[in-house]
């Protein structure tokens, strides 16, 4: 499970007061995976901007002695800085990398704007993003959608994203990708939560087909 960090919608609105990390660990029940994945989380607003980053960690090598190991190791970092003047628009640079069974998934390069928009109760923070990928035959572009909503007095909170870029295909020309998760989660406590999330993918690998893979998890807040 290659997940996009879904803590990127926090940089607009209360940079001056929140600071997240959490970490989270999910299980992958579908007949196609059934492993764990961990995903460590940091978001840090400063006085320019924020920073964020995460770490996914896949465990689905299996060892001669049938222990599990990590198989796949991906991170994301991004940097946000304000623009004075430009109300809610933050200029971003980012940068993904990581490996999966000895081959690398990146580097990916990108970088661009930030903008927050209103619609009812909910904000979608939206960057629209120049992407430059390892091995890539031309420049690509992003756009990454992320939300989140608490309900029931704070007690559910609805959190995800929506990434949409092109990339090569395997023959001639560019393909879009489609990488959505949308993820639920149920406060026990100020600290843990529980909960679960929904990877919905299209032209992602190593597929080409719509997929829909739900986990379950638990989350620590620190």
């Amino acid at each position: 499970m290659i997940k996009h960090g879904v803590l990127i919608l926090l940089v607009v609105g209360a940079w001056h007061t929140l600071i997240a990390q959490n970490l989270q660990l999910h299980y992958d029940f579908t007949q196609e995976r059934r492993y764990v994945t961990t995903t460590l989380e940091m978001f840090k607003p400063d006085e320019y901007g924020a920073t964020f980053w995460f770490v996914d960690m896949d465990y689905d090598y299996t060892q001669p002695d049938r222990h599990r190991s990590i198989s796949l190791a991906y991170f994301e970092l991004a940097r946000y800085v304000t623009i004075p003047g430009l109300h809610g628009i933050s200029a971003t640079v980012q940068y993904n990398d990581g490996t999966v069974a000895g081959a690398p998934l990146g580097p990916i390069w990108l970088a661009g704007g930030s903008y927050p928009i209103g619609i009812g109760n909910i904000t979608l923070n939206t960057d629209l993003l120049y992407r430059y990928a390892f091995n890539s035959s031309a420049p690509d572009a992003q756009l990454t959608i992320a939300w989140m909503e608490d309900i029931l007095r704070n007690k559910l909170t609805l959190i995800g994203f929506f990434d949409l870029w092109t990339a090569d295909t395997n023959g001639t020309g560019k393909a879009l990708v489609l990488l959505s998760e949308p993820q639920l989660w149920y406060h026990l406590t100020s600290h843990l939560q529980v909960g679960g999330e929904v990877e919905i993918s299209k032209n992602f690998l190593p597929s080409d087909s719509f997929k829909f893979l739900p986990t379950l998890a638990i989350k620590w807040q620190f």
